[in-house]
C-alpha cells in the first residue's frame, strides 16, 4: 500500500472509534488498515502519558487498577519499569495477507443479541486492544479497537511458554534430563522443598507444594516469591531476590508430585533459573540466541524486570503483537514462513499434543503440558495471561492466535477467549 496521507490516518482513527466501526464492516480490508499503513500514529498525548504516570498505585500492588488506566499500562509497562532487551537480528520475514471477510461477519452470541465479530471486538462489550489471527502462515484477520500495531503489551503469563519452550531445546540436546530432580541442575535447591521434584513436574505445574498463586495474603509462599522478585507489594520485611528465597523455601504439600495440576509462577521462575545454570548466561540472552533473532522479528522484544535485572520469566514478556504471533507460528507447520530454522520439533509438539501426564487429564479431556494451560484433542494449544490475553496455536489446523485486552472496573468485560475458539472452530475445524 502507498504511503497514507493526513486524511487516510483520520479514516484509520474513524474505524477504530468503537461507535463507527460498523459503517465500516462491508469494507474487507478493515481489519487490515491499521497495520498495512506506514504511518506512525502516536498512541497517546503527551498530557496523557504523564497523569497515566501519576496514576500508577503506589500503596498496593500497580497491576491491580482496572478500566482504562489498566489499558493504558498494559502498553506502556516498558516506561513505567525496568526491562531487559530480547534482541532480534536479519531481515524481517514480511508476514503475507490472506484477508477472510468471514470472520468480520462471524456471529458472535451477546448479552445484547448476536453482532459481527469485527463489531463485537470494537463494542462496549470486550476490552480487546488487538487481535491477529494467522492460518497457514498467512494473517486471515488483524485488528487494533483500542491500540496501535506499533505498540509492545505485556503478554503477563502468556510468558511462561517460552522458559518451558527453551528447556525443551536444551532437553532434546541432551543437556537436560526432565525426569532428574531439580536439584541435579540447580544445587541450591538441595535444602529446599523443591528438592527431588522432578523437571517434568515443574514443567506440568504439578509439583504438590503449596505455592500456588496467591495474591491476597501476604505470608504465602507465593506472594513472598512475588516480593522477592519486585511484583507484589514490597514491606520492609520482603526477601531481597528470588534466588535466596527459592533455595531455602519451607512450604507444606498438598499432593505428591505429579498427581495434580497446582498453578504457579514460582514453577516457571525455577525453569528460567534452570536455563541459567545450564548456559551461565541471562535468561533473556539465551532466549534472543536460541529464538527471537531466527524468527524474523520486526522489533526487539523485552522482559519487565523489577530487581537487579532479573527477568520476569513468569509474566512479563513485552513485544508487538505480529512478532508474538510469528513466536506462535514456530508451533505450526507454516513455521517456515518467519524462520529458516525448525526452532519447535516434531517431537515436541506430538509430546504436547498427545503424551500428556495422565493424572493431568480433565473431565473434558483438555491436559496441561509444558506450562501450557489447555490443549485439547483438536489440537488448540491455549497460553492465557491474567488480564485479558492469550496466545492460541492449533498445530494440526495451521492455526494461530494472539489476543490482548484488559479489565473494565466493574469487570463486565465478555472474554475473547471463547467467541474466539468458536469462530476458529466453525470456519477452519469443522468444516
Amino acid at each position: 500500500m502507498e504511503d497514507c496521507g493526513i486524511l487516510d490516518v483520520m479514516v484509520i482513527k474513524l474505524i477504530k472509534n468503537a461507535s463507527l466501526i460498523g459503517a465500516f464492516l462491508s469494507w474487507p480490508a478493515a481489519g487490515l488498515l491499521a497495520a498495512e499503513t506506514n504511518e506512525f500514529v502516536s498512541a497517546s498525548s503527551w498530557e496523557e502519558v504523564q497523569q497515566r504516570h501519576r496514576s500508577l498505585p503506589i500503596e498496593d500492588i500497580w497491576w491491580t487498577v482496572t478500566g482504562t488506566q489498566m489499558a493504558w499500562m498494559h502498553k506502556n509497562v516498558h516506561q513505567l519499569f525496568p526491562t531487559v532487551n530480547v534482541y532480534r537480528s536479519g531481515q524481517v520475514s514480511e508476514l503475507q495477507l490472506r484477508s477472510n471477510s468471514e470472520i468480520a461477519t462471524f456471529q458472535v452470541e451477546t448479552a445484547s443479541g448476536k453482532i459481527p465479530f469485527a463489531e463485537f471486538l470494537a463494542s462496549d462489550a470486550t476490552t480487546t486492544l488487538g487481535l491477529l489471527i494467522l492460518h497457514q502462515g498467512k494473517v486471515v484477520f488483524e485488528s487494533y479497537p483500542r491500540m496501535e500495531p506499533h505498540e509492545k503489551p505485556i503478554y503477563w503469563s502468556v510468558a511462561k511458554v517460552i522458559p518451558a519452550l527453551l528447556v525443551r531445546i536444551f532437553e532434546e540436546r541432551g543437556l537436560i534430563d526432565t525426569n532428574k530432580g531439580i536439584e541435579h541442575y540447580i544445587p541450591e535447591l538441595s535444602s529446599s522443598e523443591f528438592a527431588r521434584i522432578t523437571v517434568r513436574n515443574i514443567l506440568d505445574m504439578a509439583t504438590g507444594l503449596d505455592c500456588q498463586d496467591e495474591y491476597e495474603n501476604r505470608q504465602s509462599c507465593y506472594y513472598q516469591y512475588s516480593m522477592a522478585i519486585g511484583d507484589g507489594y514490597r514491606d520492609e520485611g520482603a526477601p531481597d531476590n528470588p534466588y535466596d528465597f527459592l533455595s531455602t523455601l519451607e512450604t507444606t504439600k498438598h499432593n505428591d508430585q505429579g498427581q495434580q495440576f497446582s498453578y504457579s509462577g514460582v514453577n516457571t521462575f525455577i525453569l528460567g533459573w534452570l536455563i541459567e545454570k545450564i548456559t551461565g548466561e541471562p535468561f533473556q540472552d539465551t532466549f534472543s540466541r536460541e529464538v527471537w533473532r531466527y524468527i524474523g522479528a520486526e522489533s526487539d522484544a523485552s522482559f519487565l524486570a523489577y530487581r537487579y535485572g532479573i527477568p520476569l520469566t513468569h509474566g512479563g514478556f513485552l513485544s508487538n503483537m505480529r512478532d508474538m504471533a510469528r513466536f506462535g507460528l514456530l508451533f505450526t507447520p507454516s513455521y517456515s514462513a518467519v524462520s529458516d530454522n525448525r526452532i519447535v520439533s516434531q517431537e515436541f509438539i506430538e509430546r504436547l499434543l498427545d503424551e500428556p501426564n495422565p493424572n493431568l487429564i480433565r473431565d473434558d479431556g483438555s491436559h496441561s503440558s509444558y506450562q501450557w494451560d489447555y490443549i485439547d484433542e483438536d489440537g488448540f494449544m491455549i497460553k492465557g495471561g491474567w488480564g485479558g490475553q492469550a496466545l492460541v496455536v492449533n498445530p494440526r489446523y495451521d492455526l494461530v492466535a494472539v489476543y490482548t485486552s484488559y479489565f473494565k472496573e466493574d469487570y463486565s468485560q465478555q472474554n475473547l477467549r471463547q467467541p474466539l475458539l468458536n469462530l476458529l472452530r466453525d470456519l477452519y475445524v469443522e468444516n
